[in-house]
């Protein structure tokens, strides 16, 4: 399968719109909230998730793919739902065999619909799946040798040279480009593409402080060098991964009461939240054009 052919058949929506949040709240510092609406680029390949999955299904070539993730994992359903449109066998590496004898939740039942053959494994074994020896095994045993492998959350070298056209569709449109990180491919990606004088910040939905030296490694793949200004803002994780407060929730359903899209929880409330607060906070001169990268909506 072509790049042609794939675009051909899930006709994505790009550019993705933009489009200005008139919210007194950055008004009163003197910074101008734009909304990047990547959620918009396909009903069922969600912004980042296209721009991640598009060039990785390209390389597949028509082979099946095998991914990773945990019980309700976005990018398991994402990759399902690809499979599907695309007529791609897909399998889904699923942490935790506790699970397999289980209901599947609902977003492990999409991935199944979807035509997806899960296969389930220990955490332990799990946690090692990027060692080439214990890849190679998950491999064996789920009857996938032959499939084009695509790591958890979909962050390699394709998927971040993928995410650069969203910096490039952002040029010359704002100062400040910001987006929640889970691997930081999306980031990777957006810092490579921004003009010189923009930069790109990133907020995390995981604790730990791994994710600099990921993203430095990500871009050296993917250009053989770290391009483009970006730093992170590490501190509105909020927990950790799915971790969410009814603070959050509050601000959640208050952005949507002001502006109207409904806002995800698990990593866009976070992002907007982190960017309210850093501009009461200041650390955005007067005059600064922000602009929010919406990665995601609320899966039903």
């Amino acid at each position: 399968m072509t790049s042609s052919d794939a675009s051909a058949a899930l006709r994505p929506r790009l550019p993705s719109p933009l489009s200005e949040a008139a919210d007194a709240r950055f008004a009163a510092h003197g910074v101008r909230l734009l909304l990047k609406r990547d959620d918009l680029i396909h009903p069922e390949l969600i912004g980042n998730k296209w721009r991640k999955l598009a060039p990785n299904l390209d390389a597949a070539a028509g082979r099946p793919v095998v991914t990773f993730g945990g019980a309700y994992s976005n990018h398991l359903r994402a990759t399902a739902a690809a499979g599907r449109l695309l007529g791609l066998d897909t399998v889904g590496v699923v942490r935790g065999d506790e699970l397999a004898g289980r209901p599947l939740n609902p977003s492990l039942a999409r991935c199944a619909a979807d035509g997806m053959r899960l296969h389930f494994v220990d955490r332990t074994t799990y946690r090692r799946k990027d060692d080439p020896g214990t890849l190679a095994e998950l491999l064996r045993a789920a009857h996938a040798e032959e499939a084009y492998v695509v790591p958890e959350g979909g962050s390699n070298a394709a998927a971040v040279r993928g995410c650069a056209a969203l910096g490039e569709e952002l040029r010359g449109r704002a100062d400040v480009v910001a987006v929640a990180c889970g691997t930081g491919g999306t980031l990777a990606g957006l810092a490579a593409g921004l003009a010189p004088g923009q930069r790109a910040l990133g907020v995390p939905v995981l604790k730990g402080g791994f994710l600099r030296d990921d993203i430095r490694s990500l871009q050296r793949r993917a250009f053989g060098e770290e391009r483009g200004d970006w730093s992170l803002a590490d501190r509105f994780h909020f927990g950790g991964y799915a971790r969410t407060t009814p603070e959050l929730h509050a601000f959640a359903e208050d952005f949507e009461d002001r502006h109207g899209p409904a806002v995800e929880r698990l990593y866009v409330a976070k992002l907007l939240y982190g960017l309210l607060t850093l501009t009461e906070e200041g650390a955005f001169p007067r005059g600064t054009t922000l602009a929010a990268v919406i990665t995601g909506r609320p899966f039903a």
